[in-house]
């Protein structure tokens, strides 16, 4: 029986490819009813836990730092039943510069390639370049999670536009009926919640934001920004809290201490979706407008919450349509107006919610789960029985996985 095998660093990672990659496995294997025969390789540094996937035949361990092991791999998928390989490529989770070992493990791979690239740039520069220009020359299909990739791909790299498939980044279904329950629970009671959250670094645009909020506040008092997130690891190493010790006293220069939260420790993904679906406004003031994908975004999109964001390239994409919700990075007095005039009227956010639903339901994860299945078929030119395939279902997985966006 033929085989999907997932190059990933799902399980051991703490990291948002990790929980991406689980979450195509999961929604995959739901819809092709294909239970958990397909391998996972799974690439590991010494500081993971191995615990989680030794001694299982399903997870192929290959070591990230170790280049020989990349072409080891490829020859041992070669001698194997396996139809397809999926690769999740970002730059950051191979080993040498630019993560170029992964380059040999395509080279030596003799089956057929699907890969997603997490990102993508407009105008690639050496090293990053190169890299991604052989894994796409390589590659039989390439998966983009924004439109505006296809024609920075093409362009870039001077590939054909009929081996670029966008299929959205997948994300939760709203959790209406625990909205009240979990206000409860977070103590947002009689506050209009702002929600930003993500891996605390310079880029996250946050200092904006709350420098919008006195004024905010002096209308809508019982505003209430909650910023999630430990700061990033290599920030930290950097420069430790230098950058969330700068925010905190924002905070109390400007007499911000009962309208701002942050809450500094790490979130795994059932608490992610319980704090977007309890909030009413997710805000990314991010000043990086080249940002091609941001899961948290999708997420927001996909529970169907209001958002107010800066228009870096995943917002204009997934939000076309909701212009009115992109403001300029930088233009306090455009925030303190847009936040005031969402947070003064429920019929307002109200309105905003149903529209970004109806964009939210085509990023459901058994919806998208569908579409990697269907792909993965065609490439590896494998039998996919109609009659055993499970159409979405919207309850079909419920995810806990440990993330980090």
């Amino acid at each position: 029986m033929s085989r999907i095998a997932y190059v990933s660093t799902y399980p051991p990672r703490r990291c948002g490819i990790a929980t991406f990659t689980e979450h195509v496995f999961t929604n995959v294997s739901a819809a092709g009813k294909r239970g958990n025969r397909d391998p996972i390789i799974v690439l590991y540094n010494e500081n993971d836990d191995r615990n989680v996937y030794e001694n299982n035949p399903r997870f192929w361990p290959l070591p990230m730092q170790d280049r020989s092991a990349y072409v080891k791999m490829a020859k041992r998928v070669n001698r194997s039943d396996i139809s397809v390989v999926v690769l999740q490529h970002e730059f950051g989770i191979f080993g040498g510069e630019a993560g170029e070992y992964i380059v040999d493990f395509v080279r030596a791979l003799n089956k057929p390639l699907v890969t997603t690239f997490h990102t993508i740039f407009s105008d690639p520069k050496p090293p990053y370049r190169q890299v991604q220009q052989e894994i796409a020359d390589l590659s039989d299909a390439i998966v983009v999670m924004n439109r505006k990739a296809v024609s920075y791909l093409v362009r870039a790299y001077n590939l054909p536009e009929n081996k670029i498939i966008y299929i959205p980044h997948g994300s939760p279904k709203p959790r209406d009926n625990e909205r009240v329950q979990l206000r409860r629970q977070l103590g947002f009671e009689g506050r209009k919640v702002l929600l930003t959250f993500g891996l605390l670094n310079r880029g996250k645009g946050i200092e904006s934001l709350i420098s919008a909020l006195p004024e905010v506040v002096r209308e809508v008092p019982e505003t209430l920004y909650i910023i999630a997130g430990q700061t990033h690891p290599e920030v930290k190493k950097r420069e430790g809290e230098s950058y969330r010790e700068e925010l905190q006293n924002m905070i109390r220069q400007l007499g911000l201490e009962e309208n701002v939260r942050m809450i500094d420790r790490y979130f795994n993904e059932e608490e992610l979706v319980s704090y977007l679906t309890a909030c009413d406004l997710y805000v990314t003031p991010y000043p990086g407008l080249q940002q091609i994908t941001s899961g948290t975004l999708a997420y927001a999109v996909g529970i169907g919450r209001p958002i107010l964001s800066t228009p870096y390239e995943h917002a204009q994409d997934l939000l076309k349509g909701c212009e009115e919700l992109l403001l300029p990075y930088g233009d306090i007095k455009a925030w303190e107006q847009r936040l005031k005039e969402l947070l003064m009227d429920d019929n307002a956010l109200h309105q905003w919610e149903n529209r970004i639903r109806q964009i939210g339901k085509a990023t459901h994860w058994p919806t998208v789960g569908m579409q990697y299945l269907k792909l993965f078929a065609k490439i590896g030119e494998m039998d996919l029985d109609e009659k055993g395939v499970k159409e979405p279902n919207e309850s079909v997985v419920k995810h806990v996985a440990p993330t980090k966006y």
